[in-house]
């Protein structure tokens, strides 16, 4: 028997904007993935701490302020810091297209925009995480 895939979801910065993150949380779960929610307003390192704690596959990180260009890459910095090079790294929100090439750059390896079916989430963690 395999091991359940382990993602958490997490609010990088200021932004009290939870809505959309919740939706993916409960889709994961209803997946069959196992899911932890760090709740609102969470630094780039706690982001970190976190998931290495939990001993996560992947985080996903949900930003509609505008800070993903400074906030996304900043977690996968603490992640590589405290031995997370392994962890896939995933974001959505509002964020412009524009941007998507800067974060991929930066570790990030799928960028999702509103509107995105989950079930494109779950296909691609499901893709990318080695079981």
């Amino acid at each position: 028997m395999s091991k359940k895939i382990r993602v958490l979801i997490a609010k990088p910065g200021l932004d009290g904007h939870d809505r959309g993150a919740k939706v993916v949380a409960r889709a994961l779960r209803d997946a069959g993935f196992e899911v932890i929610y760090t709740g609102i307003r969470q630094t780039p390192k706690q982001i970190a701490m976190t998931a290495i704690q939990e001993d996560v596959d992947a985080v996903g990180l949900s930003c509609l302020s505008g800070a993903h260009n400074k906030l996304f890459p900043e977690v996968v910095k603490q992640l590589n810091s405290i031995g997370g090079t392994d962890i896939l790294v995933f974001g959505g929100g509002i964020i412009p297209e524009d941007d998507i090439p800067f974060l991929t750059e930066n570790g990030i390896k799928k960028v999702f925009l509103p509107g995105t079916d989950t079930k494109d989430t779950i296909d691609f963690i499901l893709q990318n995480i080695k079981q």
